[in-house]
């Protein structure tokens, strides 16, 4: 099993409050694709850390109880089960959206800008099983 990053950096945790709030604007002005789509970078950047990575499924799950979506609530709750523990031991899909309508277990590409974002962090950008994923 590999070293997790315990430390969030502060740019990466400004960078997740961000994009929270971004989502919850776009809720705001009727605007659910951006919402998503700004939950799942936030996703993306928060997968090393235990907290960040519970909090964005939070807002997750949120967004998708108002849209009365029931197979990304059900996807959303059992996502949160995993997301602590995954944190926890490095053991989480790198670059993965978070949505349900993608395997809680597939790691995906990270775009350009976040992965640099998460080089800041030490280990961040590593996999389970001790590859980088850039």
């Amino acid at each position: 099993m590999m070293a997790k990053s315990s430390t969030l950096p502060d740019a990466i945790r400004t960078r997740i409050d961000e994009l929270l709030d971004g989502s919850n604007h776009a809720q705001t002005i009727g605007d659910p694709r951006t919402a998503w789509q700004q939950l799942e970078d936030a996703h993306i950047l928060s997968q090393p850390w235990v907290r960040p990575h519970l909090k964005v499924h939070a807002h997750m799950l949120s967004l998708a109880w108002r849209q009365r979506d029931v197979r990304e609530i059900v996807g959303q709750v059992s996502r949160i089960l995993l997301a602590g523990p995954g944190s926890a031991t490095g053991r989480y899909p790198a670059g993965n959206t978070g949505r349900s309508r993608v395997s809680a277990f597939v790691a995906m590409p990270i775009r350009d800008d976040l992965e640099s974002l998460l080089a800041t962090a030490p280990n961040a950008l590593t996999s389970e099983t001790g590859t980088d994923t850039r």
